[in-house]
């Protein structure tokens, strides 16, 4: 498993079915704006560049955090690929893990994966990636960021990831995401309680 390889766009969530075919909700009408944030923007400019053909849309209200995505897009809460970025205490490397919006990140599995972590302050973030917290997309990076994508998301045929901005996103697959990002699907949500 390559883990240190950071992400391939570094320098420059319709509704999923769950794996088995079932699950899903309609899509809730998103139309793309006509005039998006200039973060958003950027990343629709390099979505077009690369050939994504799925547009950036504005959700209706934030899209913050995973619930409020989710409720705008009418998809569940699982289907959101929300983006959260450690500091690797080696070497203040940026560590982003896209997990699923269901999940909450483990981060002793994480620092197994990678090293040691600490947390990284709305400065840090916004330095190592180009975006704020609440709109971190998981490509179109200013620096070098090593990404490891929650195994969770693979069960989706689509998902949705913030676009640079609390109230931009766009669809994508787990294979266009992985793809995209050069990322490593891994383990990293913490693990339910036994009964």
């Amino acid at each position: 498993m390559n883990i240190d390889r950071p992400s391939q766009l570094s320098s420059a969530s319709g509704v999923g079915r769950d794996a088995d075919g079932a699950g899903g909700h309609p899509p809730t009408p998103v139309e793309p704006a006509t005039r998006l944030p200039d973060s958003a923007q950027r990343v629709a400019d390099l979505l077009l560049r690369i050939g994504h053909g799925k547009p950036v849309v504005l959700l209706p209200a934030s899209g913050r955090t995973s619930a409020e995505a989710a409720a705008g897009l009418g998809c569940s809460v699982a289907e959101i690929a929300k983006s959260i970025v450690f500091r690797r205490l080696s070497d203040d490397a940026a560590v982003m893990i896209i997990a699923s919006g269901a999940n909450r990140v483990d981060e002793l599995k994480v620092a197994a994966l990678v090293g040691p972590l600490g947390k990284a302050d709305a400065a840090f973030v916004r330095q190592r990636t180009g975006y704020a917290i609440g709109g971190v997309c998981p490509v179109g990076h200013c620096g070098q960021t090593l990404v490891l994508v929650d195994q969770d998301l693979l069960h989706f045929d689509r998902i949705w990831a913030a676009a640079g901005h609390p109230h931009a996103v766009f669809e994508l697959t787990p294979g266009e995401l992985l793809a995209m990002t050069g990322a490593t699907a891994a383990e990293v949500a913490i693990s339910p309680a036994s009964p």
